[in-house]
């Protein structure tokens, strides 16, 4: 993999490279209310909708609890922001709201759904919630699997819809590539082939032109490389290929033949920053930007915009290294203030990639 990427390192408010034409990256902290983070990004009805788990911590507050609602925010313009609702759901930690619109014109929001005792995850599940106006949603409720899914520990991490069918890929018990037409009931495509051993798990879909598939998986464990995969309709039939890094909440937007992605990079001695990739649909990928970031950070989401591309994504950066006082997981009440994670607004030119 090639590398040549440019580092800001302050995230108010340019990233300004001489070496591309004087085009400049404009970085925005867009939302800032406690922990923040896990974004995604869509237009909806004439106007921008970014989504964020608000909580106390990357996972516990204080008391030992988890219990991550999901912030709806909306802009006309991209410049000034404000929420749209705030769903929540009793009991259970709502983690990684992800935007989708539906063919019939609805605003959906996928989320997992994790149920914790004593700090101990019992269940997680997918939840969804729409809405038509972008401003009434309906409560999270849980989505509904075919006989071929049984289990109570399943994520759809996001849901990608191509001619009036959504897809997804859940995770946990399976890792199974499903696919919708409502958000709500899902059916079993394929079990995809990837050794369970390294834990696949956080995938994004995105398709070609053509209505080829290609999919983006996150490892966690075994050599915690990335998978880059593709696969013609009906989507049963699968050729993967090992990436050469590690990624954390990976998105991607197919611009024609080029592949623009985002994703937690990790580095020698364990810091992490957001970074922007770009590729080719055979998943040979290059280093680009380092956007303005540190400590727990990533899960991008992009739009295009035209001569633009959009990129959200959180950091903990401008609070402190680490973000969190101590491991990201974990409320530490004797840290001074609380831990607090912010979402950013990334505005590339696409003469830079």
């Amino acid at each position: 993999m090639k590398r040549f990427f440019a580092w800001a390192a302050a995230a108010t408010i340019i990233i300004s490279l001489t070496s591309c034409g004087g085009k400049n990256i404009e970085v925005e902290r867009i939302w800032d209310n406690g922990y923040s983070a896990f974004p995604s990004i869509v237009e909806f009805n004439g106007r921008y909708y970014v989504s964020c788990r608000e909580a106390k911590s990357h996972i516990f507050d204080e008391n030992g609890k988890a219990d991550g609602k999901a912030r709806i925010l909306v802009s006309r313009n991209g410049r000034r922001w404000k929420s749209a609702a705030l769903l929540e759901k009793p009991g259970t930690d709502l983690r990684d709201p992800k935007l989708s619109v539906t063919p019939d014109g609805r605003l959906m929001v996928t989320m997992g759904g994790s149920v914790f005792e004593d700090k101990e995850c019992v269940s997680y599940f997918p939840q969804v919630a729409f809405s038509s106006d972008g401003k009434t949603f309906t409560d999270p409720s849980p989505v509904n699997f075919d006989e071929n899914i049984t289990d109570n520990k399943e994520w759809i991490w996001r849901v990608t819809w191509h001619g009036g069918t959504g897809y997804g890929v859940t995770y946990g018990q399976h890792f199974a590539l499903v696919k919708t037409t409502d958000g709500v009931n899902y059916t079993l495509v394929k079990e995809l082939g990837l050794d369970r051993t390294n834990f696949p798990g956080e995938s994004t879909i995105r398709f070609g032109a053509d209505g080829r598939m290609y999919m983006m998986v996150r490892c966690d464990s075994g050599d915690c490389l990335g998978r880059w995969g593709w696969s013609d309709a009906p989507y049963t039939d699968w050729t993967w290929k090992d990436m050469d890094f590690h990624l954390g909440g990976p998105d991607f937007i197919l611009l024609g033949d080029k592949v623009v992605a985002g994703s937690r990079y990790h580095f020698p001695g364990g810091k992490c920053r957001t970074m922007v990739l770009t590729g080719n649909l055979e998943g040979d990928f290059e280093e680009r930007y380092l956007m303005p970031s540190g400590g727990d950070t990533s899960y991008p989401g992009f739009i295009d915009m035209g001569k633009e591309l959009w990129m959200v994504y959180y950091s903990c950066h401008e609070t402190a290294e680490g973000g969190s006082h101590g491991t990201i997981y974990d409320f530490d009440p004797n840290a001074k203030g609380a831990p607090k994670a912010s979402i950013y607004l990334a505005r590339i030119p696409k003469s830079m990639l």
